[in-house]
């Protein structure tokens, strides 16, 4: 999937100079050599292999269970987890939360603490509305480099504390790490510090402003690939979802999916 170093100064090196190409692939088609946790950084990646069938990650649910982390449920329910991963706001969030209203769905979004601190109330409607506010950490670094539990946990205090003060309200302790980056190091911090860890097992390519992708070409990946118990990531940022997201809804439905949140995710476990 699916995300300025230091302050937004260029919200678009936000989404894009900090993408590398293992990170697109992160994202969206990358055939993981084997499903096993490494202690060495990595990115999240995914190996799909059948069309409706939960795709194969760099570690397998098991794994990642022992570091309360999560890409996917293993279900055959047809359950669609949503999320959104938001650096930024550049006027989609509006259509997004319509049609989640419309739908009912309710939705975990994963935000940069500079988007707290610019939009306070846009995360206060985000949480009105029913929805789950996540930790994308404060800038958006690669937290594999980030060797100490001290400096870790500043990047996820200083969002919690924003959004204390945006909302009066704790944060719920779901984090998505930038970019897919990831260390077992990394997930065990997190677990530490009372996290859920989240990655995903769809998304796609959705983030270069300049390059939005059609609406067909949407709707090949997000319907052909989308499978039970799938966590899916997108972002808030894109005109294309935005502009698709209620008639992505209705399809999903159409094949049978309901939706559920994160909480229920974790509570199952």
């Amino acid at each position: 999937m699916a995300f300025a170093l230091g302050s937004l100064v260029g919200k678009i090196s936000y989404h894009f100079t900090s993408r590398s190409a293992a990170s697109q692939n992160s994202e969206e088609n990358s055939q993981p050599s084997s499903a096993s946790l490494s202690a060495q950084s990595e990115n999240w990646g995914l190996g799909f292999q059948e069309e409706g069938t939960r795709p194969s990650g760099n570690a397998s649910i098991e794994e990642l269970k022992q570091y309360n982390a999560w890409y996917a449920q293993d279900t055959d329910e047809k359950i669609i987890y949503l999320t959104f991963d938001a650096g930024y706001e550049n006027g989609n969030m509006p259509a997004i939360l319509d049609a989640l209203h419309k739908h009912q769905v309710h939705a975990t979004f994963f935000v940069v603490g500079t988007l707290i601190r610019e939009k306070p109330e846009l995360i206060r409607e985000i949480s009105d509305a029913g929805h789950t506010v996540g930790n994308h950490t404060m800038t958006h670094p690669d937290m594999s480099g980030i060797s100490t539990k001290e400096a870790f946990q500043k990047q996820l205090e200083d969002v919690e504390a924003l959004y204390k003060d945006a909302t009066g309200n704790e944060m719920t302790k779901f984090y998505r790490p930038p970019q897919g980056i990831y260390s077992t190091d990394n997930l065990q911090m997190a677990k530490d510090l009372g996290y859920s860890t989240f990655f995903w097992s769809l998304a796609y390519v959705d983030w270069y402003q300049d390059k939005q992708p059609s609406k067909e070409e949407a709707f090949q990946k997000l319907l052909g690939r989308i499978h039970p118990g799938a966590i899916v990531l997108l972002h808030s940022t894109s005109s294309t979802n935005a502009e698709i997201l209620d008639e992505l809804l209705t399809k999903w439905k159409e094949m049978g999916y309901t939706f559920g949140t994160l909480e229920e995710l974790v509570k199952s476990a």
